[in-house]
C-alpha cells in the first residue's frame, strides 16, 4: 500500500469515529506536501504501518504503554497543583501499548528530520543516554522552578509577550454553529467557575489531528483571561494499522495517571474529548520558539529522560535495561536512519503530483 492510499484509507477510517473538517484536512495535505518533518508529525497512522516491517527486530521488544506519535515538537510546560511549572510531554492522542523502542526510534527520526543543530549521531546518543539515566534514578519530572535551568531557560524564552498570545486567542472568529454538546460540558467541566461567560470558536493547530474538531473558550476571569480546549480524539491509529475493526479504547487518561509525572490539573479525558488549559505557560513548544542560543544536545538528553518518564509507567526498568543490553551499539541511530529513509520515500512519493 503506497502512501496515498494508506491516506485515503486512514481517513476513511478516522470518519467513523469523529467529524472531519474538510478545510483543516486540506491544511494538513498542504503541510504534509512542504517538507518531510510536517510531513512526519501528520502522518502517525503510515509510521504504525511501517515501523514494525523496517525495524522487525525492534518491534519485538519489550512493550509499555507508550506515546505513539512522540517527535521534537511534542514537549511542553504547564503549571501542576502547586503553580510550578513543569516541563515534558504534552500530547497523548495515539496513546497505545506499543515496544519502548518505538518512541526512541520516532523521537529520534524526528531529531534527524527537524534538522536538530547537532551532530546526528551525539543528539541521538544524548536521547539515549536521557533515556539509560532516567531508567537508573527510577524516573523524576521536570519540575523547572529549582532546577534544570538550561531547560527552564529554553521553555521560558517565549513567555516575553504574553500579550500576543492572548490577542490572537481572542482574534479567533466567534462559531456560528453550536458546538457539540460533548464537547461544550467538557469545557464547562474544566472552568475555574461554574457558570461563566465564555465565547467559543475553532481553532486550527497541531498536524497530526489537523482536520478534527477542536474549540476553545476564552472568558474573562477575575481580572484577566482564561482559556480552555476541547479537541476529538479517535483510537489510536496502531488500531487502523493493525486492521481492527469497530472501536477501541483511548489511553490517553490511563498515560497521564501511570507516568512518572505532575500533572497539569486541567488536563481531563472527558469522553471522547480531551480538554486542556490554554496559556502561554500551558502550551507547546515549537522549535522556533527556542532562544537562539539554547543547548540542543541538553535538550535531546531530557527528552529522552521525559520518554522514559512514560515507559516507566507501565514497564519495569529492569525489564527494559535488560533487553537493552542486548542491543548492538549505535542501534538506535541506524533505525532512526532506516525510518529516516522510508519517511523521505514517503514524502517524495506523497508530494509528487
Amino acid at each position: 500500500m503506497n502512501i496515498k492510499k494508506a491516506t485515503q484509507r486512514y481517513e476513511t477510517w478516522l470518519e467513523r469515529h469523529l467529524t472531519i473538517i474538510p478545510e483543516d484536512l486540506e491544511l494538513k495535505h498542504k503541510a504534509m506536501r512542504a517538507e518531510p518533518f510536517p510531513f512526519l508529525r501528520a502522518t502517525y497512522y503510515r509510521w504504525a504501518q511501517t515501523f514494525p516491517e523496517v525495524c522487525a527486530d525492534l518491534a519485538k521488544a519489550p512493550k509499555a504503554l507508550a506515546v505513539g506519535d512522540l517527535h521534537v515538537e511534542n514537549f511542553g510546560s504547564w503549571r501542576d497543583i502547586e503553580g510550578r511549572l513543569i516541563w515534558g510531554i504534552n500530547d497523548f492522542d495515539e496513546a497505545w501499548t506499543l515496544p519502548y523502542t518505538h518512541d526512541l526510534v520516532r523521537l529520534a527520526t524526528s531529531a534527524l528530520l527537524a534538522k536538530m543543530d547537532c551532530d546526528p549521531k551525539a543528539g541521538i546518543g544524548a536521547i539515549l543516554k536521557g533515556y539509560a539515566e532516567a531508567l537508573a534514578a527510577g524516573g523524576k519530572p521536570f519540575a523547572l522552578a529549582e532546577h534544570h535551568t538550561a531547560l527552564r531557560h529554553m521553555a521560558t524564552s517565549r513567555l516575553h509577550d504574553v500579550q500576543a498570545y492572548w490577542e490572537k486567542l481572542l482574534g479567533l472568529g466567534e462559531l456560528k454553529k453550536k458546538p457539540p454538546a460533548g464537547a461544550i460540558k467538557a469545557i464547562e467541566r474544566m472552568m475555574p467557575e461554574k457558570r461563566l461567560e465564555w465565547r467559543i470558536s475553532h481553532r486550527v493547530a497541531g498536524l497530526g489531528s489537523l482536520g478534527r474538531e477542536r474549540y476553545v473558550a476564552v472568558a474573562q476571569w477575575r481580572g484577566g483571561s482564561v482559556a480552555r480546549e476541547a479537541k476529538a480524539l479517535a483510537p489510536s491509529a496502531c488500531v487502523w494499522a493493525a486492521e481492527g475493526t469497530g472501536t477501541a479504547p483511548i489511553h490517553y487518561q490511563e498515560i497521564l495517571d501511570r507516568s512518572v509525572r505532575c500533572p497539569d490539573p486541567f488536563v481531563r479525558l472527558q469522553k471522547r474529548w480531551i480538554v486542556r488549559r490554554l496559556a502561554p505557560d500551558c502550551s507547546r513548544i515549537e522549535l522556533s520558539s527556542l532562544p537562539a542560543e539554547h543547548d540542543t544536545l541538553r535538550l535531546l538528553e531530557s527528552m529522552g529522560w521525559e520518554t522514559a518518564n512514560i515507559h516507566l509507567g507501565t514497564l519495569k526498568t529492569r525489564v527494559i535495561l535488560a533487553d537493552l543490553k542486548k542491543r548492538p551499539r549505535g542501534w538506535l541511530f541506524q533505525a532512526a536512519r532506516q525510518m529516516e529513509k522510508a519517511v523521505l520515500a514517503d514524502f517524495k512519493d506523497y508530494s509528487a503530483r
